[in-house]
């Protein structure tokens, strides 16, 4: 695995519908969105999933964590935990979570300073809110 500060990074918003994607490069600092993944009841296209870690390679995946305002965990919470539990198990690349509090709030007002209500559709916004993710997680590795 290559040192730190120069891994790539796949970044996942989950969500039961639509789970949002990005890619991270520790080396830049930066995330760029990917197309977001349809998912059924939170279970995507794992071929389409495979296909992503075909084409980026990952050494690392960040999986957002949806908690509670006071930091307490939720359906949701648990959900995503197993999402990431099932990334590991099929991708065999080390899997960590991150809080992920306002990253969907916070996605919105970018996407809607871009273009107004046009730019904000779901799979947009989720994609940008993993990039939100990849960027929360990275200032905490190299702060």
């Amino acid at each position: 695995m290559p040192e730190l500060g120069s891994r790539t990074v796949l970044a996942f918003d989950f969500g039961t519908t639509s789970i949002g994607v990005a890619v991270g490069q520790e080396v830049t600092g930066t995330a760029s969105p990917l197309e977001a993944l349809k998912a059924r009841d939170g279970i995507p296209d794992w071929n389409l999933v495979g296909k992503l870690f075909e084409e980026w390679q990952p050494h690392l995946v960040v999986v957002g964590l949806p908690l509670n305002m006071d930091g307490t965990s939720q359906l949701m919470t648990q959900r995503a935990e197993k999402f990431a539990n099932r990334l590991h198990g099929r991708f065999n690349k080390p899997v960590t979570t991150w809080d992920e509090r306002l990253s969907t709030a916070d996605a919105k007002a970018a996407l809607f300073e871009l273009g107004g209500y046009k730019k904000l559709t779901k799979g947009k916004v989720d994609s940008v809110s993993a990039c939100l993710i990849f960027s929360s997680w990275y200032e905490n590795q190299f702060a």
